[in-house]
């Protein structure tokens, strides 16, 4: 289930905004895991509650397909310190919730300068390697799971690490692992993480190798050590990627839809995203 949706429903039911961002080890303190904006300075935050995306150029942010439901035209996300209208939305047409392809493209109305963009990964030699991930919202440990109230953690970024375990054509697999199999600041993404980075840095220029998806483990919980989780793969969409944001007439027509994957049983969605939205 597509960790925005996990979120989704309850936020819907309870009116809560209890969720996780970054889940981190229970055995290294909170304040290592902090981060701000200078560490993936391309970050783009979708909503009010988190949800990201990343900048790959001026104009264009790119995002978890499951997480675009209320980014309308005229819809305000934030990218490098500023709050930028969305122009359009390009979402992948083979993308069904909680599958592969959970990826979409997301149009700005103006360039956005102030920050560099990430640079696509192009390479298929993404497995083994350790990459970063980052987000806002709560968080929690792999012990304990979600545990902290996003009121309580008020919006700190925490950036953090994990290994490729494995890829399939479209998706980078990952483990949360803890002791000696762990990295020194393992975690993995939670609920309202959706659409975030997987990325790399070398010298002053930041690789972005996933998009975060879901959760794939059925019988360990988001957060909880051991739970596997899918990115879609830059390096499959990218030639995707390309074809949208040069606004190929044909690519846009056949390979991309102006679905949003509402998850089912929304009462009111204009009442949700009112409360979601900048």
């Amino acid at each position: 289930m597509s960790l925005f949706r996990i979120f989704f429903l309850l936020l819907t039911a309870m009116l809560s905004f209890q969720l996780a961002a970054i889940v981190i080890r229970h055995d290294v303190s909170d304040e290592q895991y902090w981060a701000t904006e200078a560490d993936f300075p391309a970050l783009a935050t979708l909503y009010q509650i988190g949800v990201h995306g990343s900048l790959i150029d001026p104009e264009w942010v790119v995002t978890a397909a499951h997480a675009i439901f209320c980014l309308e035209p005229g819809a305000l996300i934030q990218v490098g310190g500023q709050q930028v209208a969305v122009s359009a939305v390009y979402a992948h047409a083979d993308y069904q919730l909680d599958k592969h392809n959970d990826i979409a493209l997301v149009k700005l109305q103006q360039p956005v300068t102030a920050v560099p963009a990430a640079r696509l990964y192009r390479d298929n030699d993404e497995k083994g390697q350790a990459l970063w991930f980052i987000g806002a919202g709560a968080s929690g440990n792999g012990n304990t799971g979600q545990t902290v109230s996003l009121q309580q953690n008020n919006g700190q970024l925490r950036k953090a690490q994990n290994t490729v375990r494995s890829t399939s054509a479209t998706e980078l697999l990952f483990t949360f692992n803890k002791g000696d199999k762990a990295l020194p600041l393992e975690g993995v993404s939670g609920n309202g993480d959706s659409g975030g980075p997987a990325f790399i840095q070398q010298g002053t220029d930041f690789y972005l190798l996933g998009v975060s998806s879901r959760a794939t483990s059925w019988f360990t919980a988001v957060g909880k050590y051991g739970v596997k989780e899918a990115y879609s793969r830059i390096s499959h969409h990218a030639s995707w990627l390309d074809a949208v944001m040069a606004e190929n007439t044909q690519a846009i027509a056949e390979q991309t839809t102006q679905n949003r994957f509402v998850p089912p049983g929304t009462a009111d969605l204009p009442q949700l995203c009112a409360r979601l939205n900048f």
